[in-house]
């Protein structure tokens, strides 16, 4: 698939492509030359700080980014109160969180070769539309396989968004604030599972756990609303053809450049740690010698506010150490959180949870940046293909997880994501030691 081409067609051209693609699609494919910029220097016209245009994208891809999380993990808090009431065990239970997040990694690469040809602001609308259509009838499932099928459908639906926001931001911001503007996405995402968590655990624990599923789907629906009425109209996007050979050429044009596949490779490996985390936590924390209520237990979850700020300094994280620099810190907090939650104390759990938020964020704010920027073509399949690995690694993290807690605790629960962790720094080692081949021979930067 070659290049976007940003000039956008005039005259009866205009009009053609328009007709082909609908009126919504039609406003995509109108370039803006905007202030000072030229025809010959695309990226000029993009946003950038300043922009009315550019505050509300961010807004916007927040707002979405919110909702996403909050549909996407919303079972996650609940999982003792699922387990307790449709009497499933642990690992059972786990997958009303894994069969979403399989759903999304399914579903993310066909719904990105769509976005291509019908726009990304369009199937951003329909993805939550559907996502929180769903969120409405979920919870008044009968019984456990029913609220797994669903969920799993669920996360099928909400997959637009991921395969659409970061090419979307990538379309329309000038680059040197692309990463700025993704981390404020994942900073959405960090909320969205904060406050979804939260406002489910208290609202199941006044009145079960179907009423605080339903929350979830009103909140969600506010933050649908909200993205359609702030997003601008994309200035940058030109469609694409549908044709099966050429989006398979791109897939695999990704797949055989090293460092996308490595970007990948992260991705999946930070998501097995904060879904393994995150899945299993609730049930510890219920369990003596802590016994927290489950209000108590969806509270924990405001450490997300970590992940917001870390994902949000992403930008200026990456200025100064640079990816790899970044990659690194992020690995090492945190690794060292697992460490910490070991200990029989709320207080270090608590903050090896900080710690563990932190690290993940950091992380995943740079890799998914960083592979809006590599692709020089074809943005919507590779940040489709970083998003499948990445909710792999949730539906690993969170099944792996839930079954290495039934075995044997929390300590083998830290264990199985702490190789996780050190597979993910030999990983950047390894990109560190190319890098610098390349500079020797001349041969180019790898990150």
């Amino acid at each position: 698939m070659p290049p976007v081409d940003t000039k956008a067609p005039s005259g009866p051209a205009r009009k053609g492509a328009s007709a082909a693609v609908g009126a919504d699609t039609a406003a995509e494919t109108e370039t803006d030359t905007g202030v000072g910029g030229t025809a010959a220097d695309p990226d000029a016209t993009k946003l950038s700080p300043g922009e009315p245009g550019h505050g509300r994208m961010r807004l916007a891809l927040f707002a979405a980014g919110l909702s996403t999380f909050a549909l996407l993990y919303s079972t996650q808090a609940l999982l003792p109160e699922i387990s307790r009431s449709l009497h499933a065990a642990p690992d059972q239970a786990s997958w009303t969180v894994s069969g979403a997040t399989v759903g999304l990694a399914v579903a993310v690469l066909p719904l990105a070769a769509l976005s291509e040809r019908f726009g990304r602001r369009r199937m951003l609308t329909v993805s939550l539309a559907v996502a929180v259509a769903l969120a409405l009838v979920i919870p008044f499932a009968p019984d456990l396989s029913t609220l797994i099928a669903l969920r799993t459908l669920q996360g099928a639906a909400v997959a637009g968004v991921p395969a659409s926001a970061m090419a979307f931001l990538s379309d329309e911001v000038r680059a040197k604030h692309l990463v700025g503007a993704v981390g404020l996405f994942v900073a959405g995402n960090s909320v969205g599972g904060m406050s979804g968590r939260i406002l489910t655990g208290w609202v199941t624990e006044a009145w079960g756990w179907r009423a605080g599923l339903g929350s979830v789907a009103l909140t969600s629906l506010l933050c649908a609303v909200a993205f359609r009425l702030l997003v601008p109209p994309a200035r940058h996007f030109t469609p694409s053809s549908l044709r099966p050979r050429e989006v398979a050429g791109t897939v695999r044009a990704h797949l055989r450049n090293p460092l996308l596949v490595r970007l990948y490779a992260i991705g999946l490996l930070f998501m097995v740690v904060f879904g393994a985390v995150y899945t299993v936590i609730g049930y510890r924390l219920v369990a003596e010698p802590f016994g927290l209520s489950q209000g108590l237990v969806g509270s924990i979850f405001v450490i997300y506010l970590v992940g917001t700020v870390a994902s949000s300094s992403a930008g200026r994280l990456n200025a100064r150490l640079g990816r790899r620099g970044t990659l690194y810190l992020g690995i090492g907090t945190a690794s060292a959180g697992l460490l910490l939650s070991l200990a029989d104390s709320l207080a270090a759990i608590v903050l090896g949870l900080v710690l563990i938020t932190a690290g993940f964020f950091a992380g995943h704010a740079v890799a998914s940046g960083s592979v809006s920027q590599t692709a020089s073509h074809g943005t919507a399949q590779a940040s489709a293909l970083y998003q499948m690995a990445y909710y792999i690694g949730s539906s690993l993290g969170g099944a792996l997880g839930a079954l290495a807690f039934a075995t044997g605790g929390w300590t083998a629960m830290v264990a199985f994501a702490l190789c996780s962790m050190l597979l993910a720094a030999a990983i950047t080692a390894y990109a560190t030691y190319a890098a610098r081949s390349a500079v020797t021979t001349g041969a180019g930067t790898a990150v």
